[in-house]
């Protein structure tokens, strides 16, 4: 880590003297030839030197696989030749840095040199010549030629300079690979902003919002350092693009702290420790001052430099509240920690400590997600813990309702028998009595609201696992995806490289003895179903986003015109991942006239019922056959009528009376509260409907509901 803070300063790149050119050879039209062992360079700290001039300056060999300069405010030319013995002409030369302010190409011709377009963050995308995140310039090397190449670049954020050659078509490949790879990043983290978005308007933990924002902010990071916020957010407004470099890394850091505050509540846990972390947001401010005074390079180390003493000072925070037994604490440790080793692997990479390539090129973007899945089922657990202390507090009004009923009946022992000398005594007492049931009701109106909590973090237990699958379905298909596309590219390359000077036939034959060796057949199958596969994980995501939208109508306080079936259907899809496998749910859903309710209250009566169901099922023991569940509904002219029947164990007549009183459970201790039926008779009370009970032992259970069409 000392390492990484020391060169993430000096910002200086390793430099050998050579006095011979190394020509860098073109030979593969099919390929792209990445400029590696074969630069040199210059710089010029005035900035002032003419193309004329640099080119009587010496040049040093650079002995890295890719050029990297650091932080600075040289003006950085670089040299390079290309012979090219390929059959393309006519390519297209790569600088792979999307965050450099401003860059030129000067290439040898026969009358000398020639500039190109000035290219860079400071001119509008549109200005670009091919219109691409990375720096795209079309080049001409003639056949069994050799041309020369200067590139002036400039610019405030770290010069790290990946150059290719190749032709449109390999480029163009090349661009969309990592256009897709991109594309499933920003996707992830679409869905994480959607799914959070979702869970903090039902839980209305500020906590949410925060995680949300910082979400946000850290893709905005990795889609400005991969050049898409350019192309995509603010094309035609250079001031954003030069100043996005500072801009878009401040404000992740600042939402980073902000999230940490509210996440592990830094200022209740460890008071001195938040004041650090006000004193990193204050640093920031100055940092982000700094730029907009002029002085860009330092600003930017400065800000590299509090990015990473923050995340140390951040990890230092976190692991000071888990040491107090914070489970929140604990997932922000490993998520941070993670990431942090991303970073690491990521500075690494800019010095050439570790290789440039695909993994290390995607570190970033594989760290946050890892980061933010943590963070996601960290935030997830949190209901947990507000479960558990429902249920410490309900105990706890449970003893105060008994203590408080034990001192009703004495009391009322006590009035009797002194009821005509104490007559103003009893009045008091009447006082007392009104102000202990008053504080009985608000005691239970907190224990149906700590149920509904319950309940919610079931849902979202089950939302996460239901969203996990279909996004497996996605990233494990990818892999092969590409593997079988490259083999195609492989055929395509066959036929391209047929010569008609020679024997046709011949070299048919050799194409089509590559195809049977790759099983082309085999692969168009296996494409066809790996994009079948992708489309189902999107479909099935969809589902339950839609569902889940359907279902989180609880706040809705008006009656409104709804589909009985459609909340049927989502309530399903939203506990699918609580049905057992030995569970078949056969449905009869018949068309229905739409019903005047309250929406989310009627979806909580369908959760509460099925959720029964499927528990009364679970306890019946040493049964091998297949149980079900019937859900059916039936249109009856001015109402309807919902039934909800399992195969269960059944209950008695005596226990069946008793199913709707509050508190009342057949449950172990701890694993119900009561509540969830009686709440469920009160729902359909309120909408004027009557729910009916049909059950004995050993038979199953079957709820039989009634709602009027129009509530009068």
């Amino acid at each position: 880590m000392l390492i990484c803070f020391i060169l993430l300063i000096s910002g200086q790149s390793a430099i050998a003297a050579s006095g011979q050119d190394s020509i860098l050879k073109f030979s593969d039209d099919q390929r792209i030839l990445r400029m590696e062992k074969g630069i040199f360079l210059f710089r010029d700290p005035s900035c002032t030197l003419s193309f004329d001039k640099v080119l009587k300056e010496k040049f040093n060999y650079l002995d890295q696989a890719v050029p990297n300069m650091g932080i600075t405010s040289d003006r950085v030319w670089i040299r390079f030749t290309v012979q090219n013995t390929s059959k393309s002409k006519d390519l297209m030369l790569v600088i792979a840095q999307p965050a450099l302010d401003s860059l030129v190409l000067y290439q040898q011709e026969k009358n000398g040199f020639t500039e190109s377009v000035h290219l860079g963050k400071y001119k509008k995308f549109s200005d670009r010549l091919v219109l691409n995140a990375n720096y795209l310039f079309p080049v001409s090397i003639p056949l069994g030629g050799q041309k020369t190449f200067y590139v002036q670049v400039s610019s405030t954020d770290q010069i790290q300079l990946p150059v290719y050659l190749g032709t449109s078509r390999s480029i163009l490949v090349d661009d969309n690979n990592r256009n897709i790879l991109f594309g499933l990043y920003a996707g992830i983290i679409l869905i994480m902003i959607f799914y959070n978005l979702f869970i903090s308007f039902t839980v209305k933990d500020s906590s949410y919002l925060y995680y949300i924002i910082y979400i946000f902010f850290v893709g905005l990071t990795q889609a400005t350092f991969q050049g898409y916020a350019f192309k995509y957010l603010w094309p035609d407004s250079p001031w954003l693009a030069i100043n996005s470099s500072v801009l878009v890394p401040f404000f992740s850091g600042i939402t980073t702290a902000l999230f940490l505050i509210r996440f592990l509540q830094t200022k209740k846990n460890t008071p001195g420790l938040h004041n650090g972390i006000l004193f990193f947001i204050g640093l920031y401010v100055i940092t982000l001052s700094v730029w907009f005074s002029g002085y860009h390079t330092q600003s930017i180390k400065s800000l590299q430099t509090l990015a990473l003493l923050g995340s140390l000072y951040f990890l230092f925070v976190a692991n000071a509240i888990r040491r107090k037994g914070s489970r929140p604490a604990l997932f922000f440790l490993i998520a941070y920690t993670i990431f942090l080793l991303a970073v690491v692997i990521f500075v690494l990479r800019n010095f050439n400590i570790v290789p440039y390539n695909m993994f290390t090129s995607y570190i970033l973007e594989i760290g946050s997600v890892i980061q933010i899945t943590l963070l996601s089922f960290a935030l997830a657990d949190k209901i947990n813990i507000y479960r558990k202390d429902k249920e410490q507090s309900q105990e706890h009004a449970l003893q105060i309702s008994k203590e408080n009923e034990r001192l009703i009946r004495e009391q009322n022992i006590e009035l009797e028998t002194q009821v005509n000398i104490r007559t103003e005594e009893l009045q008091k007492s009447n006082h007392a009595l009104n102000d202990t049931l008053k504080d009985l009701k608000e005691a239970q109106s907190q224990l149906v609201d700590a149920e509904k909590m319950a309940g919610l973090g079931q849902l979202t237990a089950g939302i996460a696992h239901e969203i996990n699958n279909p996004i497996n379905f996605v990233t494990s298909n990818i892999k092969p995806l590409r593997m079988d596309i490259e083999d195609l590219y492989d055929v395509i390359a066959k036929y391209e490289q047929i010569d008609p000077d020679k024997d046709i036939v011949l070299q048919l034959d050799e194409v089509a003895s590559f195809k049977r060796q790759i099983d082309l057949e085999y692969i168009k199958t296996e494409i066809n179903s790996l994009l079948s596969g992708i489309g189902d994980g999107a479909n099935r995501t969809a589902e339950i986003i839609r569902s889940l939208k359907n279902f989180s109508r609880l706040d809705e306080s008006d009656t409104k015109p709804v589909d009985i079936n459609e909340g049927l259907e989502s309530t399903l899809i939203l506990l699918r991942s609580t049905i057992p496998e030995n569970i078949e749910v056969i449905k009869d859903l018949q068309a229905l006239p739409q019903v005047e309710c309250l929406p989310g209250k009627i979806n909580q009566v369908f959760m509460n019922l099925i959720t029964n169901a499927i528990q009364a099922i679970k306890t019946k023991k040493d049964n091998p056959r297949k149980e079900q569940l019937f859900i059916a509904t039936k249109d009856m002219g001015d109402s309807i009528q919902i039934s909800i029947r399992d195969t269960g164990p059944g209950m008695t007549e005596e226990i069946k009376q008793k199913i709707f009183e509050p508190f009342f459970t057949t449950k172990e201790v701890g694993e119900g509260t009561g509540l969830g039926l009686s709440i469920v008779f009160s729902i359909i009370e309120k909408h004027k409907g009557n729910i009916e009970v049909i059950t004995s032992l050993n038979s199953g259970t079957e709820f039989i509901i009634t709602l009027p069409v129009n509530i009068v």
